[in-house]
């Protein structure tokens, strides 16, 4: 049926959805309820000023009811019609139910286009897991070191006596194939589990600004200048997915608030004479603890005496930011240790927790870590607050009488045995 012989039909559509009588449309525009009744049932062409009256009285454009839906709407019409031929589409009929009901057929056509993006994500990130360059030749690289040390450990573990000159030779063997699986493994869970700075198309929004974050190094100099955040977000979110630029925009606007509040001159001369204590530092400066960490976080590695880390977690755990150190890394996919007084402070608000820890299976350290968390906005009548807690992490630093705890950076690459806390197994085998 051509577009153009569908005039009434979508005049009839649209009359139903105002709850508007034949009688009382035919009058408003001047014509007999019977003619109306003609034209709706598409045995009248209609045009000119009858066509714009109707149009009118309808609320809608002339060319909506005269033409329907527009060609792009059509063609995707049809592309959702050709990924599923064995639904059966009535093709010859796509242009009465694109005039017909056009709201259902744009919301049919960008279901397609949404499913079809996130196919392609999923492609692209079994094709990532698949065929990974890095990740297969680290496996390769394993998978050979452990068939070695294998094979030396079981001509050691047959009856009768090995020559000491071979016993030597093989336990030479052992340690140094051992080595280089030590060696493999911790750059293969490097590479899993640690700090990465490379986008990626199938990123998530706060991948996406995690990433951006890591690039400028977690500070913005225009804002410590005093430059109005929507106009760094333009410069900055340029390449960012929509939902990513809001996220960026929201962060932004807290870091111009808190550089406001707390200039970093103010701060820099309070941690010459507080040092890096957030608590000390909170009430030297009149702010609040978790401002001091966030401001302690963007400044320059040169302003602090200590190397300085920061992560923040909502109610569900979730980190929303995360500032990693080299030998203190935090997860980019997953929950992070369950043990990280991050998560200890959301029992405990508004407490400043202080602890000594290293990070398991990795050198470095030890460090210092300080965490609260606080509510986040203004308190209202008869709501729960949301808290949102920090962590500050500062080192190599001297723990002093502090214990130093042992804590990892997920439960899938902690080395630690008879953890308490594990939730999951690790997936370094025989170590847990």
């Amino acid at each position: 049926m051509a577009r153009d012989t569908l005039t009434g039909s979508r005049i009839r559509e649209r009359r139903i959805a105002l709850g508007l009588r034949q009688a009382a449309l035919a009058q408003a525009v001047g014509i007999s309820a019977s003619y109306l009744n003609l034209i709706e049932h598409n045995r009248r062409r209609i045009g000119g000023k009858l066509l714009v009256a109707i149009a009118q009285r309808l609320g809608v454009e002339p060319a909506l009811l005269s033409e329907g839906a527009g060609a792009a709407l059509i063609a995707s019409l049809r592309e959702a019609a050709s990924d599923l031929p064995q639904a059966g589409a009535e093709l010859d009929r796509i242009d009465e139910f694109a005039g017909r009901f056009p709201g259902w057929a744009q919301l049919l056509a960008q279901s397609r286009t949404r499913i079809a993006a996130l196919e392609r994500s999923v492609d692209a990130l079994t094709d990532r897991l698949t065929h990974d360059p890095h990740l297969a030749a680290s496996l390769h690289e394993m998978l050979s070191t452990v068939t070695a040390i294998r094979s030396s450990a079981s001509i050691l573990a047959e009856p009768g006596e090995v020559d000491p000159e071979w016993q030597a030779r093989f336990h030479r063997n052992i340690y140094e194939d051992s080595a280089r699986l030590a060696d493999t493994s911790r750059a293969l869970v490097a590479y899993l589990e640690a700090d990465e700075t490379t986008e990626t198309a199938t990123g998530t929004p706060q991948e996406e600004l995690d990433a951006l974050q890591d690039r400028i190094g977690h500070r913005v100099a225009e804002l410590e200048d005093g430059a109005a955040p929507v106009e760094v977000a333009a410069r900055l979110g340029a390449a960012l997915t929509p939902l990513a630029q809001q996220m960026l925009r929201a962060w932004l606007d807290r870091y111009a608030a808190d550089a406001a509040a707390l200039p970093a001159a103010a701060l820099r001369r309070a941690v010459a004479a507080q040092g890096l204590d957030p608590g000390r530092l909170s009430q030297a400066l009149g702010c609040d603890p978790a401002q001091v960490m966030r401001r302690l976080a963007a400044l320059p590695d040169a302003d602090v005496p200590q190397a300085v880390g920061l992560a923040i977690c909502d109610a569900s755990g979730a980190l929303t930011f995360r500032k990693p150190l080299p030998e203190f890394p935090m997860p980019r996919f997953g929950a992070a240790c369950p043990l990280w007084p991050l998560y200890q402070a959301l029992s405990r608000p508004h407490v400043i927790l202080a602890q000594a820890l290293s990070a398991a299976g990795r050198q470095g350290g030890p460090f210092r870590a300080y965490a609260v968390a606080l509510p986040c906005g203004l308190p209202e009548t008869g709501c729960e607050p949301r808290y949102q807690a920090h962590m500050l992490v500062t080192g190599p630093a001297d723990t002093g009488a502090l214990p130093v705890a042992e804590l990892g950076v997920s439960c899938r690459i902690c080395p630690r045995r008879d953890c308490p806390a594990r939730r999951e197994p690790t997936i370094l085998a025989g170590t847990a």
